[in-house]
């Protein structure tokens, strides 16, 4: 599967890179996505997500809780 982020959504996105003759290839853009383990302590276990850098930032945020709730929300299992 490819980097995507299970709390933000992030996505590869795709360009060109242009060299200095101005000839252009195809690139992508990977988000910096990292599997991570948090402890659920309303379910008394471990989940292991794929989360962007942005994401963990959101789950200290809101939560671990109410993270898990809204990607449960979407269809996602977790």
């Amino acid at each position: 599967m490819s980097a995507h982020c299970q709390v933000t959504g992030r996505k590869p996105q795709f360009g060109k890179t242009v060299s200095h003759s101005h000839r252009r290839h195809s690139r992508r853009w990977n988000p910096n996505v990292q599997k991570r383990r948090f402890y659920l302590p309303s379910e008394g276990r471990t989940i292991t997500l794929t989360v962007s850098t942005k994401g963990l930032k959101i789950i200290d945020r809101d939560g671990i809780e109410s993270v898990v709730a809204q990607i449960r929300a979407r269809g996602e299992k977790v």
